[in-house]
């Protein structure tokens, strides 16, 4: 088996957790984000331990700091001269509408325009990797519209419908990114893990689900099976490609989410 060096976003618990520790297990190399940098090192240490695999390493940024993002991005280009799998699995479910101090409201940024961010700094280093991966985590729970007036919560605040529209943005993203890196030897695929018992799950439905383990299930195959090898632009569940909402195809929609995405990052970070 190929060693892959793995940055995997919101690594210090849930379904991140689980998937650093199953990918570490094979022999990987893992890179464990946090926003916390204590929290970091000790999720690293512990998924060290029980895998009894040395190559797992810490990375802190704070996702809704575009500094830090670009930090993470440089740290990763500084030590690494590959990087075979970008896993952008962090998230938040925000009850309330938190306006960050860049403007942005939390849901919207951390979900979608953090991994947008991190994604495009890394390009360059995934793209000189040969049959390199982005993953991006999504939901099933992805809302079926999208109003590009109300991205930022302008109009109204809904925990439900920012989260739910923060999920489709992730596969909007996945398919205009992965037609546009098709010729690039590098795939672009996102999944919906399950209904897994998360601090997630419990902030927005008060609710526990099936184990960490069956939720990484997907992301461990979207990230090292030799069956994803050059298959892009899919939605995943349960390990096999599936229908996102309808309005997630439209090339339009991908597009204004791309340039309204593109113009934010440019502006603000």
């Amino acid at each position: 088996m190929d060693i892959k060096i793995i940055l995997i976003t919101g690594a210090t618990d849930g379904i991140g957790k689980q998937t650093a520790l199953e990918l570490a297990q094979m022999g990987h190399h893992v890179l464990v984000h946090g926003r916390n940098k204590t929290k970091s090192e000790t999720a690293a240490a512990e998924i060290r331990k029980a895998a009894g695999n040395e190559k797992v390493e810490a990375v802190q940024a704070d996702l809704t700091d575009f500094k830090d993002i670009e930090a993470l991005a440089e740290k990763v280009k500084s030590r690494y001269n590959r990087l075979d799998v970008l896993l952008n699995n962090a998230g938040v479910f925000e009850n309330e509408r938190i306006i960050l101090p860049n403007g942005l409201e939390r849901t919207f940024m951390v979900n979608h325009i953090a991994p947008f961010a991190l994604t495009l700094q890394l390009l360059d280093l995934l793209k000189n990797t040969s049959g390199a991966q982005i993953v991006n985590v999504s939901s099933m729970a992805q809302s079926g519209s999208i109003d590009f007036d109300n991205l930022n919560g302008e109009k109204y605040f809904d925990s439900y419908n920012a989260y739910a529209v923060s999920k489709l943005e992730n596969v909007l993203f996945t398919y205009k990114l992965a037609r546009m890196l098709k010729d690039e030897n590098v795939t672009v695929n996102c999944l919906h893990p399950g209904v897994i018992n998360t601090k997630l799950l419990h902030a927005g439905w008060g609710m526990g689900g099936a184990s960490v383990h069956q939720g990484a299930q997907t992301s461990v195959f979207a990230a090292v099976s030799p069956e994803m090898e050059g298959k892009t632009g899919l939605y995943l569940v349960s390990q096999k490609s599936a229908k996102s909402a309808t309005i997630s195809y439209d090339k339009k929609v991908q597009e204004r989410l791309w340039e309204i995405s593109l113009e934010i990052v440019h502006r603000l970070g």
